[in-house]
């Protein structure tokens, strides 16, 4: 799966479990160490894990991507699934407001999901 497909497919995923602040980026530019990131906030330490859970279990089980073994707090307060060519950051509000990835990475361009 293409980098931007499987960063959209991680967003709507996102979106399906009901995440706040959706925001896909695309760091190709300003970053060596991916293509892009897919932030997402949950509401709750559950909320988080059910929203990092689905993304890898769905993306295994409709794309045969294989599962990101999860990292990052052990109480779901900030999540990363790591599939290469996309990082995805699922994370509390408060955890996102002190780390401002948006801001460390204001210089990536942002990508819309398409509109049907």
């Amino acid at each position: 799966m293409e980098g931007q497909a499987l960063a959209l497919a991680c967003r709507k995923y996102a979106d399906d479990k009901k995440a706040e602040g959706l925001l896909v980026l695309d760091v190709r530019e300003v970053s060596t160490v991916t293509d892009y990131f897919v932030i997402a906030t949950g509401n709750s330490e559950p909320h988080v894990r059910a929203i990092w859970t689905d993304i890898a279990g769905r993306l295994q089980k409709d794309h045969a991507v294989p599962s990101a073994k999860p990292e990052g707090d052990r109480r779901n307060q900030w999540v990363v699934l790591d599939y290469y060519d996309v990082i995805v950051h699922v994370m509390l509000q408060s955890v996102r407001d002190e780390y401002d990835l948006e801001g460390l990475w204001n210089d990536a361009d942002v990508v819309e999901p398409a509109v049907l």
